[in-house]
């Protein structure tokens, strides 16, 4: 297996429709700016409540993109 280097970022994602999509929102608007993404980690998971009913969600991520290798960028 070849050795790997990750630099790691921290994102926020929001959703009035749950804890999933909060996290689906905080990847989609990432891989726009910032490529080979790999993996993430929940690290916090907040909500809004707003007249006695839960109204939006954030999720705080941990998003682990891969670093380029000198074979990756045609420096061999």
């Amino acid at each position: 297996m070849p050795e790997k280097t990750y630099k790691l970022i921290e994102l926020v994602g929001v959703s009035d429709r749950g804890v999933d999509q909060a996290v689906k929102n905080a990847i989609a608007r990432a891989t726009k700016t910032v490529r080979n993404l790999d993996w993430f980690e929940v690290t916090e998971i907040r909500g809004v409540i707003e007249s006695n009913k839960v109204t939006r969600f954030q999720v705080t991520l941990k998003v682990g993109f891969r670093i380029l290798d000198d074979k990756e960028l045609g420096k061999d």
